[in-house]
């Protein structure tokens, strides 16, 4: 009999890496080419992998919730039919990560079982499998300076560690150490204000999706200095104009036209014309993209967020900004959007206005500069100048809330560029076509 090694396949070409969250097959369980053996989630995409081959699973070599790099083996399938022995499974990753420290520490198995998640400082999934694995102990993991966002270890910062730990004098043994006396008022800033619950409430546990959320919002405000400018822009005429121009575009292009790719054309001219709004900061660093990727953020029915990319999104006419926009837009709200759509984005546009907000002060996509928040299209009176004189009339209105991190982006760049927008959208060309 035959095996074969299902590896986790290439999902785009900025995705490198996803979490296991279910495995659909077990060990000893039989297996359809094409039917799904494990499901997987990249950043906030979940998605499946499917068996190359008919056979009979006979290791699983990675568990739920383990990081697992694209190209390696997460199963091992013994094809051309038959009776598989009752082999002892190779469960999981931990097998193999406990048969590698064997040959580096003595310690290993304590050191593999440690629940890293005690830990005051926050260690990725990734970083805790590489310390398991090698058999870095907490303490070692803890007095080591990382290279990411506040100081949090990095992949590379953990296998530089590895590599050069054989020349280094040996850490001491994770012995307990005795705390200085911390005065009573630091220690009731640093605890959480406890939670009273009683018999009507309910306590729910987060989703994956919404702890991914949490973490990267609290992440973007600690990270970036976030400061806002906001203008008011008169849309009449783009009204006007997609009323009259929807009908046509539905027909002629199978497409609905909406504010949406009217706007995101607009941030595109401008992203242009701002060549340092379209950045990315990795500590001192700071790096200009050549691509306008816009992301769209989008709400998903279960209350979610999820930030799909419309990518070169400067190279797009109207309708195929509408086409990019509706298919992500629908691929969204159908949760069948590939783990590449979500990645890559250089800049992002969230619609607040969808749900009745005039404004708001979205927080910024890391590793972005800068996010422009669409309010609500309404209707007000407003001083109109002609050459006759000033009068009041009715006018469709909306404020456009760009907020940017302060560290890169002063003022006036941050103030220019949604002036830019918003100049674009009052100069829209009522007697375009496309």
């Amino acid at each position: 009999m035959a095996r074969f090694e299902l590896k986790l396949p290439k999902m785009g070409e900025s995705v490198a890496e996803a979490t296991i969250t279910n495995w659909v097959k077990n060990v000893g369980d039989t297996v359809e080419q094409d039917e799904t053996v494990v499901e997987i989630a990249t950043d906030k995409v979940d998605s499946e992998v499917p068996s190359e081959v008919s056979g009979t699973i006979v290791e699983v070599l990675f568990s739920v919730d383990d990081v697992v790099q694209v190209g390696q083996t997460i199963a091992i399938i013994e094809t051309e039919g038959g009776d598989v022995a009752a082999s002892a499974p190779v469960a999981n990753v931990e097998v193999a990560a406990v048969a590698q420290v064997e040959k580096t520490v003595e310690a290993a198995k304590e050191i593999s079982a440690q629940d890293f998640s005690s830990s005051d400082k926050f260690f990725s999934p990734l970083v805790k499998n590489i310390a398991k694995e090698e058999g870095v102990s907490m303490a070692e993991l803890e007095a080591m300076n990382g290279t990411g966002k506040d100081g949090r270890i990095t992949k590379t910062d953990i296998l530089d560690y590895v590599k050069n730990r054989g020349s280094q004098p040996a850490v001491a043994a994770p012995a307990k150490q005795v705390a200085a006396p911390v005065p009573v008022a630091t220690q009731s800033a640093t605890k959480a204000a406890p939670v009273s619950v009683n018999g009507q409430d309910e306590i729910v546990e987060m989703d994956r999706m919404r702890k991914l959320i949490s973490h990267h919002m609290v992440q973007s405000v600690q990270t970036a200095a976030h400061v806002q400018s906001f203008i008011e822009v008169d849309v009449t005429n783009i009204v006007k104009w997609r009323t009259k121009m929807k009908g046509i575009y539905e027909k002629r292009d199978g497409e609905k036209l909406t504010f949406t790719p009217i706007f995101m054309e607009a941030v595109a001219k401008a992203l242009k014309d701002f060549p340092m709004m379209n950045i990315s900061v990795d500590g001192d660093y700071i790096i200009k993209r050549k691509n306008i990727n816009l992301g769209m953020a989008a709400a998903l029915p279960n209350g979610n967020l999820i930030v799909p990319v419309i990518k070169n999104a400067d190279q797009l006419n109207l309708v195929g900004m509408a086409k990019a926009v509706n298919d992500l837009a629908n691929r969204a709200r159908m949760g069948k959007l590939k783990p590449d759509d979500t990645q890559g984005g250089t800049y992002t546009v969230t619609n607040v206005g969808t749900f009745g907000s005039v404004f708001g002060t979205p927080i910024i996509n890391q590793p972005q500069v800068g996010i422009l928040a669409l309010g609500a299209i309404r209707k007000v009176p407003a001083v109109i100048e002609t050459p006759e004189g000033d009068f009041i009339g009715i006018r469709q209105k909306m404020f456009l809330s760009h907020s940017y991190d302060h560290r890169v982006v002063d003022g006036s760049l941050g103030g220019q560029f949604v002036q830019r927008v918003a100049h674009y959208l009052e100069t829209f060309d009522v007697n375009r076509d496309a």
